[in-house]
């Protein structure tokens, strides 16, 4: 998916999505949708390929700005980029027209100061 406008990513990546990255999706999903439904979203996730997607573009699709670098969560990830952890992809829901970050929207907002331009990996579903 990287086109002239993306540059590498200069963080280091796991080769997957970390398996509490999906329960925290469906956590935060049963706050907007029914269990059952939110299940079935998580599931394909599971079952979605990793695909890259620029942090900039994530966030105007789900219409979110990027958390600043003083939240919590983005510097928890930050401090884990400096001392080589790798971070977990990023789950995304895009169900036609509707699009949401269900985990990882810290990752995102750090990404999108570090490099707003930068591929970074994700699952859609």
């Amino acid at each position: 998916m990287s086109s002239k406008n993306t540059t590498p990513s200069p963080v280091k990546w796991l080769d997957d999505v970390a398996d509490h990255d999906y329960h925290a999706a469906e956590n935060y999903l049963t706050l907007k949708m029914t269990r059952t439904h939110a299940e079935k979203i998580v599931a394909s996730l599971r079952d979605a390929k990793l695909t890259t997607r620029r942090p900039n573009d994530i966030l105007r699709a789900a219409g979110l700005p990027a958390l600043p670098m003083n939240d919590p969560g983005v510097h928890r990830d930050l401090l884990k980029l400096l001392n080589g952890e790798k971070l977990s992809p990023v789950l995304v829901i895009g169900e036609g027209r509707v699009c949401d970050v269900g985990d990882g929207y810290h990752r995102v907002s750090l990404c999108y100061w570090l490099d707003p331009f930068m591929e970074m990996p994700l699952k859609i579903g």
